[in-house]
């Protein structure tokens, strides 16, 4: 919990509790920041259930009911409005459920996911006393999470609405597909691939040297929204995210955790509906890129995490160099460490290093071969090895608080080997 944390700005100290009925114990530790993303860890005998299961369930249920009643009971929410939903109330949340049990029932081989039905009710009930305990002892805290749920409420609201304009433009003729996106031929999702690039300038000559059969390719000018530090309805309004969601197709979470429960916004996000089975990032060699890298990661991080869970999104690794020697020889390098072991290795001197400033300086010819064509190129599939790290290192780069990015750019700066000075 410490761990997690450090990357916020909490409201209140944390909350802890553990609690033991009919055989199982729970134990419980939350705390809300000022931020917007929630991130909620379950365990189940010490396994991280990284879908959830029914003690997760159970601590949304009494989560959401204990703040309604208090919101009802102070006059904080009035007859007329509507009850926060579990959205409304998870906003900032940071929070770790854990059960032990003499019998559990996983799901899967992978035990990602507590199935006992009994666990639900009990979790429910523990935590239902327990925070609404906490919350008569300390009005005001109480009152800070109903006004940040207030919050949430409002702009919740705001982005339904938008989701629902991007919805309607993702129908499933092309004609409604974003007017910068160069589609494939193929429909079979199985068999496409998307290409992500920086600017016009690099579309061309992805558009160019792609296969047109089975590689689509959607240019995006300039970079994202960081929604590490914006709530969706602001991410939404941003013209290339909203045109990354319409060329996708499968809607989005509205659960920054992309966890799928049984409320309406959750079903938003259907995986089932993705239009390529390959999205490859494809942005410019320097920090420039790599910026812009980082902040699609984090939108299909926060917002289409399943996408990387299924292993549907991939890193191109443009070269930096060509190399050419004579009439016939030409080699790629993608940094200055691969140039010089190529550079000893043909020992010509009639040599023409050229250095590529940014993907739309290569040609159709040379992207193709570098980047494009599955059989000559270099990708890299990103994978979600450890949620709490990838969480942590999010929340470290991405988030308001400066402090933790510079302690960790301080303790990780002698690591760095492959530094850009051309950029």
């Amino acid at each position: 919990m410490d761990e997690l944390k450090a990357t916020k700005d909490p409201i209140h100290q944390v909350v802890f509790f553990r609690n033991a009925r009919e055989e199982t114990e729970v134990e419980v530790a939350l705390q809300y920041h000022t931020g917007y993303q929630e991130t909620l860890l379950s365990y189940a005998n010490n396994i991280h259930t990284v879908e959830g299961g029914t003690h997760l369930s159970g601590f949304k249920t009494a989560l959401t009911r204990v703040i309604n009643q208090y919101a009802r009971k102070a006059g904080l929410l009035k007859d007329k409005d509507p009850n926060f939903t579990g959205d409304d109330v998870l906003e900032g949340l940071t929070a770790v459920i854990a059960v032990k049990l003499l019998h559990p029932q996983f799901e899967g081989q992978t035990k990602t996911k507590l199935g006992n039905l009994e666990v639900q009710g009990l979790v429910n009930s523990i935590v239902g006393e327990a925070f609404s305990e906490y919350l008569e002892r300390n009005p005001s805290v109480a009152r800070k999470i109903i006004e940040k749920a207030l919050t949430a409420q409002r702009a919740r609201e705001a982005a339904r609405r938008a989701a629902e304009l991007v919805k309607r433009q993702s129908a499933l003729d092309s004609a409604s597909l974003p007017g910068k996106l160069a589609d494939c031929t193929e429909r079979d999702p199985s068999k496409c691939e998307l290409f992500l690039v920086e600017g016009d300038s690099a579309g061309g000559s992805a558009k160019m040297g792609r296969d047109r059969r089975f590689q689509a390719v959607l240019p995006l000018r300039g970079k994202i929204l960081n929604v590490e530090k914006a709530r969706l309805d602001k991410a939404l309004e941003n013209e290339e995210i909203r045109a990354l969601i319409t060329a996708l197709g499968t809607g989005i979470s509205l659960d920054a955790n992309g966890n799928h429960s049984s409320s309406e916004s959750d079903s938003r996000f259907d995986i089932s509906k993705l239009r390529y089975h390959r999205i490859v990032v494809m942005t410019d060699a320097d920090v420039d890129g790599e910026h812009i890298r980082t902040l699609l990661l984090t939108f299909f991080f926060r917002y289409m995490r399943p996408l990387i869970e299924n292993g549907h999104v991939y890193i191109a690794q443009p070269p930096l160099f060509r190399v050419r020697a004579g009439k016939d020889e030409q080699y790629y390098a993608k940094d200055e460490q691969e140039l010089e072991a190529i550079l000893k290795k043909i020992k010509k001197k009639n040599v023409q290093v050229t250095r590529f400033k940014g993907l739309g300086e290569m040609n159709a010819e040379d992207l193709a071969d570098t980047t494009m064509d599955p059989e000559k190129r270099v990708i890299v599939q990103v994978q979600l090895e450890d949620a709490m790290e990838a969480e942590r290192i999010f929340s470290v780069l991405m988030g308001d608080k400066v402090e933790p990015r510079r302690k960790f750019i301080e303790e990780h700066a002698k690591e760095t080997t492959d530094i850009d000075w051309h950029c």
